[in-house]
């Protein structure tokens, strides 16, 4: 496995180059801001009547419309969310892109599963930070950087690569490393992680830990606290250092509950249901349920939102998480 550093890089590849980032959300403002800094040329491309356009001015940011955007630049990155990417190609990027013109991309869902297909004669790559944008600008702040990954599907103009690491140089990623990688791998294992992993199975496991517990009589608040709020001090420690770290941080009867019982949670079936899960990822399903469900109106998705809502763990949580002054209190809804 290749990783790239500072010294593997040159802005050379980017600095007579006019970029435009398609989106202000929590990557844009951070890639937008980081190369500014880095000294590249750059605007964002914003619909007219979007929230963001004035705090990117504000920023110091040049703004346009996406159509302006995408005529101006040569190098365009599509932030945006997965399911509209295909509809602003269409609408406002192919019909402007020229000869030698650049696509990047954070995550390779519309590549991959081919919603976008770019002509021959323009490069395809990726740079995707393993952050969320708030922590690439904040690290690029501090002078440090978050690991990313980046990728070429299409190599037209043969040094795409080299644009590619200095992209992630001007946005901090190669003070903390670049791995090459490749469109299909960074999507389904990056699919796959969130669903089985971070954002289903971890959830998941949370809630049925809770419903035992309070089914069994146990009270509500010591079930959040076993099975919500000391998540994070054991993340933490996987974070540090490893599931060693973790078995070494603990208890020896926690060490011990730990290693004999995992299994019987995550077992066989488990893992079974998770190679479903993968195929779905790899053979496209997932992606065509997930559009299906986003041009429908997303009744499945705001049905089980409203369901996680509701969750007497959530109710708990949230009365608890208010006694504990130092968590910052944030309004998301």
């Amino acid at each position: 496995m290749k990783v790239y550093y500072d010294n593997d890089a040159s802005f050379d590849f980017l600095k007579d180059k006019k970029i435009a980032v398609l989106g202000y959300g929590s990557q844009g403002h951070a890639h937008a801001l980081n190369l500014k800094e880095s000294g590249m040329n750059i605007c964002v491309g914003l619909r007219k009547e979007s929230a963001s356009w004035d705090t990117a001015k504000k920023a110091g940011l040049q703004v346009k419309t996406v159509d302006e955007a995408s005529k101006w630049a040569n190098v365009i990155m599509l932030l945006l969310p997965d399911q509209n990417q295909q509809t602003i190609y269409n609408q406002s990027i192919s019909k402007n892109l020229e000869n030698g013109d650049t696509l990047v991309f954070a995550h390779g869902f519309n590549i991959h599963y081919k919603l976008i297909t770019p002509p021959e004669n323009v490069n395809v790559m990726m740079i995707a930070p393993k952050g969320p944008g708030h922590l690439v600008r904040r690290t690029f702040l501090e002078g440090k950087g978050v690991p990313c990954l980046v990728a070429v599907d299409n190599d037209y103009s043969g040094d795409t690569l080299q644009t590619a690491l200095a992209w992630a140089k001007g946005i901090g990623g190669t003070k903390a490393g670049v791995i090459e990688t490749n469109f299909k791998n960074e999507t389904e294992t990056d699919l796959f992680g969130e669903q089985a992993v971070l954002c289903g199975g971890s959830s998941e496991l949370i809630k049925t830990g809770f419903e035992v517990l309070t089914e069994a009589g146990y009270p509500p608040e010591l079930a959040f606290f076993e099975c919500m709020h000391e998540m994070k001090l054991i993340v933490d420690l996987y974070y540090e250092g490893g599931l060693s770290r973790m078995n070494f941080s603990v208890s020896d009867t926690a060490e011990y509950g730990g290693l004999t019982r995992g299994k019987r949670i995550i077992n066989e079936a488990a893992k079974n249901e998770m190679r479903k899960i993968l195929e779905e990822v790899q053979d496209g399903s997932f992606a065509k349920e997930w559009l299906a469900e986003y041009k429908s109106g997303e009744k499945t998705m705001n049905r089980l939102r409203e369901e996680t809502k509701n969750h007497p763990i959530e109710q708990v949580g949230k009365k608890l998480r208010d006694m504990m002054s130092w968590i910052k209190k944030e309004n998301i809804n």
